[in-house]
């Protein structure tokens, strides 16, 4: 079954021009030239993967990522007329997976949607037996990707809920920096290695009593404890 993607720009010869290239490689696309369209055919298109333009009115590519950030993981590569690293690093932050400057040569495009999907699709088997986990009344649900303590659900961001998901995984398992760049963000993330930091010091601050299951291992990374297993 062909890869479902969503094409979402404002500029409707940019939006037909793309879909038409990924017709052509063989993908089932839907294309929307407002944000509040591509919320609605999102809701029923289910895509893999989204193009998702940053400016455009009504609402900004950021805001649709927003409202959807609770819905099943679909692939995000941003298009921006910026050269603006404050606007990629909040797209990548609110979740997108890569990022493109327009104007764009095609072919660059293609390649990275094959890239994400590859790297989507094999995830998903890595991870289509994945079990929730349940550490006294910490739960990491993974299908609903819903974390709660006790009867408080967490307003994670995705890329939180994927760090979180893996170190829980790997119980005192030591990954360093680079590791986790490359497996939560998968790409020459604009940040560098200390959004990594950052995402953990928010991530702990948002898990309250349970902050110190994240450990730093001082000069390599991080890891989860197992005493909170053990207890």
């Amino acid at each position: 079954m062909a890869d479902k993607i969503l094409v979402v720009d404002d500029e409707v010869n940019i939006a037909d021009a793309i879909a038409y290239a990924l017709r052509r490689e063989g993908y089932n696309v839907e294309v929307a030239y407002d944000g509040k369209n591509a919320l609605s055919i999102f809701q029923g298109f289910n895509p893999a993967l989204m193009i998702l333009d940053v400016m455009m009115p009504e609402m900004s590519g950021f805001d649709l990522m927003r409202k959807i950030k609770d819905s099943n993981k679909v692939g995000i590569i941003l298009l921006t007329a910026k050269n603006d690293i404050v606007d990629k690093v909040l797209g990548l932050e609110l979740g997108a997976d890569d990022y493109v400057t327009k104007p764009f040569d095609m072919r660059e495009l293609m390649a990275r949607v094959k890239s994400l999907l590859r790297r989507i699709n094999a995830t998903a088997e890595e991870t289509k037996h994945c079990m929730d986990i349940v550490i006294q009344d910490l739960q990491v649900l993974y299908e609903s990707r819903k974390v709660s303590v006790g009867k408080k659900v967490l307003d994670l961001t995705p890329k939180e809920f994927d760090l979180l998901f893996l170190l829980l995984s790997n119980i005192d398992r030591v990954f360093t920096r680079d590791e986790l760049l490359d497996r939560i963000w998968g790409m020459d993330y604009a940040g560098g290695t200390r959004t990594v930091d950052i995402h953990v010091q928010r991530l702990r601050k948002k898990l309250g009593n349970y902050q110190d299951i994240i450990t730093t291992v001082h000069g390599v990374g991080y890891k989860a404890t197992k005493e909170y297993y053990e207890d």
